[in-house]
């Protein structure tokens, strides 16, 4: 099926009591056994239903729909896209190991990598995300090399399929946060070669700015068959590999994070995510439509130094955004006016555009990173990520283009007496 068809029809439960038109919501924390031995075997195997920290049917209609538009083995959702992260990169490293990942990572990202995960003993090697620098950095400790798809917001391309022929080589799984790709419908890093994706369904899935929910997808692969902990014995003596095969990752990633962590997405949000998936391809593409024309129109703008986004011609990531994304360039841009913080500052003092650290949402949304997402990020690891004082993100919504563009331009005109500054 085609991804619009599959964003509608998937998931769908094949029994209902009542033929419900929709997935129910399940809002139960516990499930009933038929006796003893239906108890002993669902805790035993993990097949069924036992506790929602574990397993939910309206969570587990989710994922099997966002199995489906990512073209993913399988998938575990998690009570947030930092959630899906840790879980997916804890699944993976012990005390000792190594991770390599890109400079240009959401904040939180770079948080939890080096607050959470240093302190348990994980280094992480901070570097370009290309084939060349990323395969100097590894070494027989490093567990996984971590991208996003879409630098946040930075907006640079990873060179995916590079990047993927590197990792299978020296038997390391590649994560690449698909955040930015929508949930499949901008980009399928797992068609590209990527073992492992994760994802903020908070933003595209969404839509709307709501709820908080995260994922994690993974592909077929022999990999897991490198890592000790899935062929190694586990507490109860079975070997995760030859139990679940190649979704022995996955049933870790549920083990960590959702039975032993909590990280538990509510069946309430989860459907309302199900909800939200339908209609993701046309919010895709409607916003990433008006978004080309308004990077074009920012481009000629005097208060505006640059703009980055990849449906630009010249944008230096346009290249791989033609090869990597699904036709269309997403919704979000970045640009830089001219004045630096004050010029940054007077635009966003008569912006009517709604100001919030979101994106993928219904309603236009602008901020200001150096001093909200990435504020807490030492300056050099700020610029290194492509962050200046003169930047602003804009995740562009469904609202009219020509209001949108007439907004912008209110704020530029607060930016005319310091646009001749550096």
């Amino acid at each position: 099926m085609d991804f619009s068809s599959l964003a509608v029809l998937s998931g769908l439960p094949e029994q209902d009591p009542y033929n419900a038109v929709g997935v129910p919501i399940y809002a139960t924390a516990a499930y009933g056994f038929a006796d003893l031995e239906d108890g002993a075997q669902k805790f035993a195997t993990n097949q069924g239903y036992t506790y929602t920290r574990i397993q939910n049917p309206t969570v587990a209609a989710l994922e099997a729909r966002l199995t489906a538009l990512e073209g993913a083995l399988g998938a575990v959702c998690l009570a947030s896209g930092q959630a899906a992260s840790f879980a997916a990169l804890l699944a993976l490293v012990r005390s000792g190991d190594e991770i390599v990942a890109s400079p240009g990572l959401f904040g939180g990202t770079v948080g939890l990598l080096n607050q959470v995960l240093g302190l348990m003993g994980v280094r992480v090697h901070f570097v370009e995300p290309e084939a060349a620098a990323v395969e100097s950095a590894l070494s027989e400790k490093t567990s996984a090399v971590f991208v996003e798809v879409l630098g946040n917001p930075s907006l640079r391309l990873p060179d995916l399929e590079g990047l993927a022929r590197l990792c299978e080589e020296r038997q390391v799984a590649l994560v690449v946060d698909n955040t930015f790709g929508a949930v499949g419908a901008l980009a399928r890093p797992l068609e590209h070669g990527a073992h492992v994706v994760v994802h903020s369904l908070t933003k595209w899935a969404s839509g709307h700015g709501s709820i908080l929910g995260g994922a994690v997808l993974s592909r077929e692969t022999l990999l897991w068959q490198r890592y000790a902990q899935f062929t190694s014995p586990d507490a109860q003596g079975r070997i995760p590999w030859e139990q679940h095969g190649a979704r022995c990752f996955l049933e870790r990633v549920r083990q960590l994070g959702l039975s032993l962590g909590g990280m538990v997405l509510s069946p309430f949000n989860a459907y309302l995510l199900f909800q939200g998936l339908e209609t993701l391809e046309l919010r895709v593409e409607r916003a990433s439509q008006t978004a080309l024309a308004l990077a074009g129109w920012l481009q000629s703008q005097p208060q505006v130094a640059w703009v980055r986004y990849p449906g630009l011609a010249a944008d230096p990531a346009h290249a791989r955004a033609a090869r990597y994304l699904r036709g269309v360039f997403g919704s979000i841009l970045t640009f830089g006016i001219r004045g630096g913080l004050e010029g940054a500052s007077r635009f966003l003092a008569h912006l009517r555009i709604l100001q919030a650290p979101n994106v993928g949402d219904v309603r236009t949304l602008a901020v200001h990173p150096w001093t909200t997402t990435h504020a807490r990020i030492p300056e050099p690891a700020r610029r290194a990520a492509g962050v200046g004082p003169e930047m602003i993100r804009l995740s562009v919504g469904l609202e009219s283009p020509q209001d949108i563009q007439q907004m912008l331009a209110e704020g530029l005109r607060a930016v005319e007496g310091v646009a001749h500054e550096d």
